[in-house]
This record gives C-alpha cells, sequence and structure tokens, in this order.
C-alpha cells in the first residue's frame, strides 16, 4: 500500500470514529430525551370580602296615639274666646260673665277670670274654689262658660266705673289682650269678688 493510500484510510477512519462518538443534533445540551419541567404558579386565593353588617329592619308597629282624648287640649285664652256681660242685679251690682269659645279646636277653662275695672288699680277677689287642671270645663267650639262677678252697695268709698277687662287664667306667662266689656254704674269696693268659669249661669249667679 502506498503511503498516499495509507493516509487516505486513516483520514477516513478518524472522521468516522468522530462522528459515532459525538453528541446528537437532537440533544445539544446532553441532557437526553427527558421534558424540562415548567413550575406551575399556584393561584393564591383572594382574599374573602368582609360580611356586610345586616340592614336594620323597619318596625311595622305603629306608635300607639294617646288614649286620651284631651291630651292636647291647652288652656283658654283671650285669644280663644269671646267675652260679653250682662247685669244679672241691679241692686247688688252684680254681672254675669259669659265666654264662648271661637276657636276651632277646644280648650280648657281654667279658675277664675281676672278681672280689672276701668282705670282703677287691682282686681276682682276669688270668690270659692275652682277645679283642677284634670277638672277643668272642657270647651268645645261653640260653648260657653260663665261667672258671676259680685258687686256691692254705693256708699261713700265705692267707686263707679262703666267698664271692665278680662283675662283668663292660662297658668303660664302667655301675653293675653284683655277683652273688655260695658258695665254702667258698676259700683267697685272692696265687696266686689269673681266666681270660677262654670257650665251653668244659674251657678255663677248663685254661689
Amino acid at each position: 500500500m502506498s503511503t498516499v493510500h495509507r493516509a487516505l484510510v486513516l483520514v477516513a477512519m478518524s472522521t468516522l470514529a468522530l462522528t459515532a462518538c459525538g453528541p446528537s443534533d437532537d440533544n445539544t445540551g446532553g441532557g437526553g430525551d427527558v421534558p424540562t419541567a415548567t413550575p406551575t404558579t399556584s393561584a393564591s386565593p383572594s382574599p374573602s370580602a368582609p360580611a356586610k353588617p345586616p340592614k336594620p329592619t323597619p318596625s311595622t308597629k305603629p306608635t300607639a296615639p294617646s288614649t286620651d282624648p284631651d291630651y292636647d287640649v291647652f288652656p283658654c285664652s283671650t285669644y280663644d274666646v269671646t267675652f260679653a256681660v250682662s247685669l244679672a242685679e241691679p241692686t247688688t251690682s252684680s254681672y254675669l260673665l259669659k265666654i264662648t269659645n271661637k276657636s276651632g279646636k277646644p280648650c280648657r277653662v281654667l279658675g277664675h277670670p281676672v278681672v280689672t275695672f276701668g282705670d282703677l288699680d287691682g282686681q276682682a277677689t276669688r270668690r270659692g274654689t275652682a277645679p283642677g287642671i284634670e277638672e277643668a270645663i272642657r270647651l268645645a267650639p261653640g260653648q260657653s262658660a260663665y261667672a258671676g262677678l259680685m258687686g256691692g252697695l254705693k256708699d261713700t268709698k265705692s267707686r263707679t266705673v262703666s267698664s271692665i277687662a278680662m283675662t283668663m287664667n292660662t297658668e303660664s306667662d302667655l301675653k293675653q289682650i284683655p277683652l273688655k266689656a260695658a258695665t254702667p254704674h258698676l259700683n267697685v269696693s272692696d265687696a266686689n269678688s269673681v266666681t270660677a268659669w262654670m257650665n251653668d249661669a244659674e251657678d255663677a249667679l248663685s254661689l
């Protein structure tokens, strides 16, 4: 064998040996055919929403109205009534006082009327006792109540007036406009007194 031919054979054998021992084209990293595991990301649980407070349930039970029909009936004032006076006894100069409820709602007539005489100082004294608030007259619209104004015999100490003024007892500091009425030749002295308000005119004059 020639030297040249031997050299070609050695080169060919070297090439075959390198090809057999070299890395595979399919797996140049030398890791074999095992697939690379892809890490999975576990989904973190979403935070639970805070519990909503329960809505208040409105009460379906209505408020019971007051069982007292007069719970909102207030004392009568001069704004609620008309005022009239009539001569009851000329000898003693006594008069019958009358009020009538002119408002559209009832009111309570408390105590005694407050009576003053013309431009004189002072007022008529109270005669007899008056019922308490709970027993006071309930004056419906259009109804009337009465009081007796007792006069006295004319003497050297008495004075004569031609009118009186009246305000109602309201047991409060409510300012009222005095209601006036004519009382010709009314004798004013220490004997003048007025009864509490009453339902009946005769009762007012007999006390």
